[in-house]
Order: C-alpha cells, then structure tokens, then sequence
C-alpha cells in the first residue's frame, strides 16, 4: 500500500495527520502549490533559515524604539505641563499685596497648581518675621538644607517636615531653595511638599523650583518687615 492509500485509510485526527506528514514529508515538499497555499517554504537541510531570528530582531527593536519614543513624548509633555504651570504661579505671585498674601498664594498654587501638600516660605530670626511665613533661628536653613553650601534639596529631610505644621503626616518628599532678602541680607527658604516619596528625588532637575524661589524673592523685598 502506498503513502496516499496508508493516508486514506487513517482516520483523519490531527495526531494521525501529524504523523503521516512526519513520516511522509514530500507530500507537502513536492508539491510547490500547496506549500504556497499554506505560506510555507521550503529550505534544504543544509541551509540555516536566518529569516525568523532576523524579524525578531527587527520586531524586538522597533518596540524598543516606540517605548523610547513614547518616553520621551511623555517627559516633553510633563516638560511642558509644568513651565506652563510655573509661567501662571509667578504671574499670581506677582500680583501679592502683602508678604502675607504671598505666603498664601505660594501654598496655593503648590496645591492647586501643581497637586502638592502645600508650599512655605520661612525665614530666619531674630527679627520680626512677616505674618503667614514660618520662623526659623539662625543657622536653621543651614541644617534643613544639610550643609551651609547647600542652594537647593530635592528628596526628604526630616528636619524640614516641621515647616508644614499640621500637614507633616502627608509630606514623603520635598523641594527646598535657599534664599537671601533683604539689606542685610536674611536667610530664608522656600519649601514644597509631595505626599509621593518620588514626587521629589534627588536626580531631578530644580530649575522651575529655583526659578520661583527668585520670584518670591524679589517680591517679598518690595515690602519692609514691619
């Protein structure tokens, strides 16, 4: 009995078929219509067939390559949302009356803005601080900022949670800008709280945060102390 009589006389399970085309390849090898129907090529047996790994590879780095693009499409999109965001908070800064409604608006615009537990400006002492800012003694900017060099802290400083008063318990990160006002100069910070322990780390940028520590600066000095 030849190969097509043993087929015809198999019942016709995918496991019997299977073996058939096992022990009978030129079925499907020798008929070059049907290897095309079914998408199939033939390769001698002394050839490696290179094609599969070779659209793997290809597969595999354009998925690298989209995940790098939507990355970085994400970051400019952040990038973006948050100089938006700063252009309006120095624009509300500008428009303070009193140092007291500075302070309101910096932790304001830290919550509506931006989406924090809330942003204080504080000042060293002895002197009259003005209302609505935190009081600090002196030397105390340098401890929270952890070292008398120190400009700016992105991260948490467990010194500085004390500014946010009854808020301490949210606050899991902070961004922290030294400042100077004043003649003679007094030394202050700004500080913003995150409830996300990665809402400030150590790698990030602090340019927008150093940009409006300046705003608040210049305009905390159209105001004397009184």
């Amino acid at each position: 009995m030849d190969a097509r009589a043993t087929a015809s006389a198999t019942t016709l399970e995918p496991g019997s078929v299977r073996r058939f085309l096992l022990e009978n390849p030129e079925i499907l090898t020798e008929d070059a219509d049907l290897m095309a129907e079914l998408g199939l090529k033939a390769v001698p047996p002394n050839v490696v067939e290179f094609v599969p790994a070779a659209l793997a590879r290809v597969h595999e780095a354009h998925r690298r390559e989209s995940d790098a693009r939507r990355r970085l499409e994400e970051t400019a999109r952040e990038n973006f949302y948050a100089q938006a965001q700063t252009h309006g908070a120095v624009i509300d800064l500008l428009e303070a009356r009193n140092h007291a409604d500075l302070a309101r608006r910096v932790d304001e615009l830290a919550q509506m803005r931006f989406g924090l537990v809330g942003g204080v400006i504080a000042l060293e002492g002895p002197d009259r601080t003005p209302a609505g800012w935190r009081t600090l003694v002196e030397g105390q900017v340098d401890l929270i900022l952890g070292g008398s060099q120190e400009l700016t802290f992105m991260g948490f400083a467990p010194p500085a949670v004390g500014l946010f008063g009854e808020r301490r318990d949210q606050v899991f990160s902070m961004a922290m800008i030294r400042m100077a006002m004043w003649e003679p100069a007094r030394q202050g910070l700004i500080a913003f709280a995150s409830s996300d322990p990665e809402g400030f780390t150590p790698d990030m940028g602090h340019e927008l945060v150093s940009f409006l520590a300046r705003v608040v600066e210049r305009t905390a000095e159209r105001w004397p102390v009184l």
